[in-house]
């Protein structure tokens, strides 16, 4: 079992900023992941600052941790600039990137550019073409794409990731395309849960749910001729029945019930005062320096 956090960029990098990542890295968390969105729910006109810079200088300030977003989606990216990004921040991580990416939703970043928000097919249909093209761009010198949503003309990406072939996909998906998708182009699978079950029904609801997500998972992998074993899967937490931020022992039940249902990282929000993360920073960080100790006892 492996444990990360996401940091949401809600700190200007002289007040803070720096400190948090910092302290993740000392706490030993094993990804430090970030949102990447122009802005986020209840934090819409709160600070929030752009996710590729966060990154960069996230990536200066460590030197050990991994560090990646969480998710990154085709909203308001664009493959070609987007691997550009990409190919930059693993050469200064030197090889620490992942990228978490995921169809997107119909929140402030499906309208920001003035378009009318797309219906979840339409999402589909642009993430199903944007996966494949952002991993030709991140293997490859030279890509020219003619596709429905995207093109590319004789791209260039030299030198390519310090990864390779390429850095790692963190793929979140609940339906049977994107499972498909984080079956042939993954390198890690995320969930938040089933939303459904997360609005009205119990933590033993919503783990089952997880259980059953993985097992959906596992049947894409075979079709596709992939080892399910090939991908971490990736539970970040906030957005089910659980609080596994309540106590020590509640993180070490919540751990220990998720890794059995094949979950094999955990994702904790870092705490944000008066707000929906909100949690005790004392209890958090025993939780990064205790916990995964106490699941293996």
């Amino acid at each position: 079992m492996r444990l990360s956090t996401v940091i949401l960029p809600v700190r200007r990098w002289s007040e803070g900023g720096r400190e948090v990542w910092q302290r993740a890295e000392e706490l030993g968390f094993h990804t430090a992941y970030t949102y990447d969105h122009l802005s986020w729910r209840s934090f819409r006109d709160e600070p929030w600052f752009g996710a590729v810079p966060t990154l960069t200088a996230a990536a200066a300030a460590t030197s050990r941790m991994r560090l990646g977003t969480l998710v990154t989606s085709p909203n308001f990216r664009h493959p070609v600039t987007l691997a550009k990004e990409l190919i930059s921040l693993d050469d200064i991580s030197d090889g620490r990137i992942t990228l978490g990416i995921g169809a997107g939703g119909s929140g402030f970043d499906a309208t920001a550019l003035g378009q009318e928000p797309w219906t979840p097919r339409e999402r589909a249909d642009h993430f199903a073409e944007f996966v494949p093209l952002l991993d030709r761009l991140l293997t490859n010198d030279v890509v020219t794409y003619e596709g429905k949503h995207y093109r590319a003309h004789e791209v260039r990406n030299i030198p390519g990731c310090v990864q390779r072939p390429r850095l790692p996909f963190a793929i979140a998906a609940t339906g049977p395309r994107g499972m498909k998708l984080a079956a042939g182009h993954g390198q890690a699978w995320v969930t938040t849960g089933d939303p459904k079950v997360s609005a009205t029904g119990s933590a033993a609801e919503s783990l089952e749910a997880v259980r059953g997500q993985v097992g959906r998972l596992e049947k894409a992998c075979a079709e596709t001729g992939r080892d399910t074993a090939e991908l971490t899967k990736i539970m970040l937490t906030g957005f089910s029945p659980d609080r596994p931020l309540a106590s020590l022992d509640a993180f070490v039940d919540f751990a220990g019930a998720h890794a059995e249902a094949g979950i094999d990282e955990i994702v904790l929000h870092w705490p944000i005062a008066d707000s929906v993360f909100e949690a005790d920073l004392t209890v958090f960080e025993r939780i990064a320096a205790e916990g995964l100790a106490q699941l293996g006892e």
